[in-house]
């Protein structure tokens, strides 16, 4: 595990207007869940913000790790992930997130509510996106670590550039390095391995090759 941390948050961090496409504000948490959760909105302090179109590239990333991640949780039930429109809500910083991916394990499963993931997952999943980059790498970042997101992954295809950030024992983020052998794992999903590369290619496993890679993984 590295060093790096981003600047500690400030009051003006919650005063500014949050980043991306702000379609209304002072809209209420209650409106939000019952008009605008389901059109690929978020919600954030009463701003209404609309989210960013995906490219390609964050499409077929999406449909790759989620598969594989469901795949191993097939074969160690102690978990869930869920994606995409599915609102995580934050207590503590007032915001009602839709991350691309939601990796829940144990007991906090029992917070999945049907529309909703009550409090933080225990790992979010970010594929940037050209329209997501000030969103992913600024304001959802000071979000999930101080709404107490466990595991932020950043993958980003446009720079081929993965970041994997770790809550420490202060409840601050810390970025940890992949693998000699260029997987990331985590402690969090025991015998778990992303071969980071592969997340760039223009061809992805296809899910037979993605159920057999997670077979192997595990028998190492």
């Amino acid at each position: 595990m590295t060093d790096q941390t981003l600047p500690p948050v400030t009051a003006e961090d919650f005063i500014r207007k949050p980043a991306g496409h702000i379609l209304l504000s002072d809209v209420s948490e209650e409106d939000f869940m019952e008009l605008y959760a389901q059109h690929h909105c978020e919600w954030v302090r009463g701003y209404l913000i609309k989210m960013s179109p995906v490219s390609l590239p964050h499409d077929r990333i999406v449909h790759y790790v989620r598969p594989l991640v469901e795949a191993y949780f097939s074969l160690k039930p102690f978990g869930t992930i869920v994606g995409e429109p599915f609102v995580m809500k934050l207590e503590g910083v007032r915001a009602n997130r839709e991350p691309d991916l939601q990796i829940i394990l144990g007991a906090n499963r029992d917070n999945v509510k049907h529309t909703k993931m009550n409090g933080p997952a225990d790992i979010c999943i970010e594929v940037v996106s050209p329209g997501s980059v000030e969103t992913d790498y600024g304001d959802k970042f000071v979000e999930y670590e101080r709404g107490g997101v466990k595991e932020y992954w950043l993958l980003d295809p446009m720079r081929s550039e993965s970041n994997f950030y770790r809550l420490n024992d202060e409840g601050v983020y810390q970025r940890v390095d992949v693998d000699e052998d260029g997987h990331y794992r985590t402690p969090l999903l025991p015998g778990f391995a992303l071969h980071v590369e592969t997340l760039w290619e223009t061809e992805l496993p296809d899910i037979i090759a993605v159920v057999q890679a997670v077979q192997k993984m595990l028998k190492e």
